[in-house]
């Protein structure tokens, strides 16, 4: 075990930056634990901007972490933007690895590898935001043993992400934000929950976020090859198993819900049929210049070939245009729930 036997892990997304500054706000002083949190933001946004509001609202001290830096007590982790945090015994890592859910960093990958390093003893914290990142990790913290927090959703400027975990994982707190201070201060005045074994599949994938590669072998142990192909690199994806959310992991280290492989899946057809529209508009274009010249050439014949057949890539181009309306449209339905 490491030197650091406390650890409060934080994820959130759309709205998260009020709700965290609240959160931490109401966290009791001198609570013997370190603190880390994954907030989603741009990759061009300032991680000191961050850090600074969020210490206006705590006496911990709020840090960006380097990698391979020691855990310390006292301490609020925030994971900079375009990098993965993770744990590993009493240390931080930071890696450029593959996005997990569309997002690096990824709260899946800290709230995962907290629970495989230390277990019984972390407590993780689900607040607003959008689809849902956080509930694999929710999941693996719980069948590690720690204490799992959700924000009441009703009160979520985004609730997405705390209905996923309340809907896939038996969270031990649903509480408002300014109520979850006060839980921390109520589970560290109890003795430590009693350690457990760690799940393999969770010691797997946080092995895989540490190593940036997967083995064949490991992805067996993890799930079941399916037919589908990673939308970013083209890999077969897996699907992951003994995780009540259904997940998808490619061999580079990808990893997708269902949901979100969904949306990736739709913008590449998206791209897809752009392309499509923009080569029939170019042949079309040309085939009109051709006519045009045959015209001017006196090749009336073959102008007005060139011109059926023109007219012909613009019945396509429509239908086209049609196929990516109804696409654009099932998206806008899915996202909103309809």
């Amino acid at each position: 075990m490491t030197g650091i036997k406390k650890i409060i892990v934080i994820g959130a997304s759309a709205g998260g930056l009020q709700s965290i500054a609240k959160l931490i706000s109401n966290i009791p002083q001198g609570l013997p634990a370190a603190v880390f949190v994954v907030l989603h933001v741009s990759k061009k946004s300032m991680g000191d901007i961050i850090v600074n509001h969020f210490q206006r609202s705590t006496s911990l001290k709020c840090h960006i972490p380097e990698d391979s830096e020691e855990i310390r007590e006292g301490y609020l982790y925030v994971a900079p933007p375009d990098f993965h945090l993770f744990i590993k015994d009493n240390c931080i890592r930071l890696t450029k690895g593959p996005e997990e859910n569309r997002w690096r960093p990824s709260i899946d990958v800290l709230f995962r590898s907290a629970a495989a390093s230390h277990g019984s003893n972390v407590t993780g914290i689900v607040l607003t935001g959008l689809l849902d990142d956080g509930t694999s990790g929710m999941s693996a913290i719980k069948r590690c043993g720690g204490i799992t927090i959700v924000q009441e959703p009703s009160e979520a400027d985004f609730p997405d992400m705390p209905n996923n975990v309340l809907n896939n994982v038996d969270v031990d707190y649903r509480v408002p934000v300014n109520d979850i201070g006060y839980i921390l201060g109520d589970i560290f005045s109890k003795p430590s929950s009693p350690p457990q074994e760690i799940p393999e599949d969770v010691k797997i994938e946080a092995d895989i976020t540490e190593r940036l590669s997967v083995s064949i072998d490991n992805l067996k142990k993890l799930g079941t090859q399916t037919l589908f192909t990673c939308p970013d690199c083209g890999g077969g994806l897996w699907e992951i198993k003994n995780d009540k959310i259904h997940r998808y992991r490619c061999h580079t280290g990808h990893v997708y819900t269902e949901n979100i492989l969904l949306e990736k899946q739709a913008e590449a057809l998206n791209e897809s049929i752009w392309v499509s529209i923009r080569m029939l508009e170019e042949r079309r274009n040309l085939l009109l210049t051709m006519a045009s010249h045959e015209q001017d050439h006196g090749n009336y014949d073959r102008a007005e070939g060139d011109r059926q057949k023109a007219e012909l890539m613009k019945v396509h181009i429509e239908r086209l245009k049609a196929v990516l309306l109804a696409v654009s449209t099932n998206r806008s339905n899915a996202s909103s729930g309809k």
